[in-house]
């Protein structure tokens, strides 16, 4: 369906006959018209009526809407995002992963760098300064370097890292560091905030990168599989912000408006149909991990002292033939080591037991236990274990001590 213009053929045809008259009356109309112009103009400045005037710009504005073309407009870009930025910028360092590769590196006892990331100084106590930055940046170093902002490079100490939450601490000789970032509490941390991410993204030709974007999401859970078994190890909990965070961003900032920490930028789900989602280890998980690592070298966590697999692991003829579990249970570990001496060994626990509750909390897997036991236990803490052994359910209450690892 269109539209038709059959009806007005008989008003077309009037008017091309009319064409002249009208050529000659549109004429005469702009003639008169421009005559009244010319005389009138005078009369309104002797009645002092205010004509246009440009407006004056003087001092930064951020304003441009009145501006002549042509004119030069100082614009003052100061907001909230670029004092953030410079609050904070110059704690956020290059890190230099370097590894010896052969023979001749061992003898001369130098290495190749084997990777950069990023870091971030949270301390000056003693005459050093600490820098936290990720485990994956550090991991297999024979020896680290930190780049300063203007490009200085410092010998760093590892003084430990955490596969767990991917965490890792340097320490240098303070003399060159001038700026300590401050930290937040990213408990309060609310999806849609705006924040920045600061960091050496592709190496450290784009040092002190800063991209801007807001969060995304809070307490989001990430399956992590360590030994590259296909089973998953652990769910690290992140942020999720849309900031871009690309490859040398590891160990960098995650900050808030008020230029405070709110996480350490670790991980970025690449994939061809995802984009803008960055991950980043908030500063209420970061921070007791941090101490431990500054303080022992490792992360001070419980040890009960077993190796454990899953039940949905196995098949279902040794669940009710060789474990001889009731047919209600339907989740669980299993144990298939007890370390002498240990924990669990104390308190009576077997090989081929198998858990399926701590503290009356219902345990699914070895991940549900990894989490019960490192998120709500601490060392010394007595923990309740529910088990069956040969069909029968039974509970033990043993004491947690250091891991040992």
């Amino acid at each position: 369906m269109g539209y038709y213009d059959q009806d007005y053929d008989h008003i077309r045809r009037k008017q091309k006959g009319n064409r002249n008259g009208f050529f000659i009356a549109g004429l005469v109309g702009a003639v008169l018209g421009a005559l009244l112009i010319i005389f009138a103009v005078p009369a309104f400045d002797r009645a002092n009526v205010p004509q246009y005037a440009a407006p004056e710009i003087s001092g930064p504005t951020n304003d441009t809407s009145d501006a002549i073309p042509g004119q030069t407009v100082n614009v003052d870009v100061t907001s909230q995002v670029t004092k953030a930025v410079d609050i904070v910028s110059e704690a956020v360092v290059g890190v230099i992963n370097i590894q010896t590769s052969g023979f001749w590196d061992e003898l001369e006892e130098e290495g190749q760098e084997a990777g950069t990331g990023s870091g971030v100084i949270y301390k000056k106590e003693g005459g050093k300064a600490f820098i936290v930055t990720n485990h994956h940046v550090i991991e297999g170093a024979t020896s680290v370097e930190i780049s300063l902002k203007d490009g200085t490079r410092i010998p760093a100490e590892i003084l430990g890292s955490d596969v767990f939450t991917d965490l890792g601490v340097l320490a240098v000789d303070a003399k060159e560091i001038n700026v300590v970032a401050e930290f937040g509490n990213s408990e309060n941390v609310r999806a849609g905030e705006p924040v920045i991410a600061i960091g050496n993204p592709l190496g450290l030709q784009f040092s002190g990168s800063v991209t801007q974007g807001i969060i995304s999401g809070t307490e989001r859970t990430i399956p992590q599989d360590f030994d590259g078994d296909g089973y998953v190890d652990w769910q690290s909990e992140v942020l999720q912000t849309d900031a871009a965070i690309n490859p040398g961003n590891s160990g960098g900032a995650l900050v808030n408006i008020q230029g405070q920490v709110i996480g350490i930028n670790s991980m970025k789900i690449a994939q061809e149909a995802v984009e803008g989602i960055g991950l980043s280890i908030p500063t209420s998980i970061a921070l007791p991990i941090i101490e431990d690592l500054e303080r022992y070298g490792e992360v001070k966590r419980p040890y009960m002292g077993i190796g454990l697999k899953n039940l949905a692991d196995i098949s279902s003829y040794h669940w009710y033939q060789t474990l001889k579990l009731p047919k209600d249970v339907k989740a669980g570990v299993y144990i298939d080591e007890v370390s002498p001496l240990s924990p669990a060994a104390v308190a009576g626990l077997n090989q081929y037991d198998v858990i399926v509750a701590l503290d009356g909390v219902e345990i699914k897997d070895a991940l549900d236990l990894r989490k019960h036991l490192y998120n709500q236990k601490r060392i010394g803490d007595t923990m309740e274990v529910t088990f069956y052994r040969q069909g029968n359910k039974e509970k033990v209450t043993m004491k947690l001590v250091e891991d040992s690892y």
